[in-house]
C-alpha cells in the first residue's frame, strides 16, 4: 500500500506485454493550472492503469523536487493532483513500448484530440513532456524546451524534458529544475 492506502501492485512480464494499446484515463477537470500532456502511455502504464507508472519514470520526484506537490505521489495516487489543479493526458492513446513505434498520423490525430480536450477543460497551461513528439504532433519543427510563442486555444504552451527513464540527456535534478521553472513562471 502506498501513503494514501491504494494498493499497489506490479505487473508480470505477461501482463506488461499485453498491455500493448490499452488506454490510461485521463486525469482532468475544468480549468485546471495545468495539463501534463505525455507522449503516449507506456506498456507498464497500459498494464497498471496509471500514469508515469514505469519504475525509473521520473514525472513524479521531479513533480514533488519542483514543489508542485507536498509528498511525492505515486501514480496510483494521480488522482490527488486534481486537488491541486493539476492533471494528465497524452497526445496519443495507446501503450506502446516506445514512443517510436507512434506514426505520424497518431501524433496529428493526438494534437487534433488534445485541442478539443483544451477547449472543453479549458486549463490555463498545458506543458508536454517531451519536445520531438510535440514538434511532430503540432508542426513546430523549431520548437525548444520552455515557454513556446501562441497558445493552445485558451492555453499557453511550455514544453518539459520527457521524465522518462530512458532519457538520458536529463538527470533528475536538471529535469526537477525545468519543471520548477515552469512552475515558477506561471505563479
Amino acid at each position: 500500500m502506498n501513503r494514501s492506502g491504494t494498493n499497489v501492485w506490479k505487473p508480470s512480464r505477461l501482463e506488461i506485454a499485453a498491455a500493448h494499446g490499452m488506454k490510461v484515463r485521463d486525469v482532468i477537470a475544468p480549468r485546471l493550472q495545468i495539463l501534463f500532456c505525455g507522449i503516449n502511455p507506456g506498456l507498464y502504464s497500459g498494464a497498471v492503469g496509471h500514469h508515469f507508472a514505469r519504475p525509473g519514470n521520473r514525472f513524479w520526484p521531479a513533480l514533488y523536487a519542483a514543489g508542485f506537490t507536498d509528498h511525492l505521489l505515486s501514480p496510483f495516487e494521480e488522482r490527488e493532483l486534481l486537488k491541486l489543479r493539476l492533471g494528465i493526458t497524452n497526445i496519443a492513446d495507446r501503450s506502446t513500448a516506445g514512443a517510436a513505434e507512434l506514426t505520424v498520423e497518431e501524433l496529428r490525430s493526438g494534437a487534433q484530440r488534445l485541442k478539443r480536450k483544451i477547449r472543453k477543460f479549458r486549463p490555463r497551461w498545458v506543458a508536454f513532456l517531451g519536445i520531438t513528439a510535440y514538434r511532430i504532433a503540432f508542426d513546430r519543427k523549431k520548437a525548444v524546451l520552455g515557454q513556446q510563442e501562441g497558445r493552445l486555444g485558451t492555453a499557453g504552451v511550455w514544453i518539459l524534458p520527457n521524465p522518462s527513464g530512458l532519457n538520458a540527456h536529463f538527470q533528475l535534478a536538471q529535469l526537477a529544475g525545468a519543471f520548477r521553472d515552469l512552475r515558477r513562471a506561471i505563479s
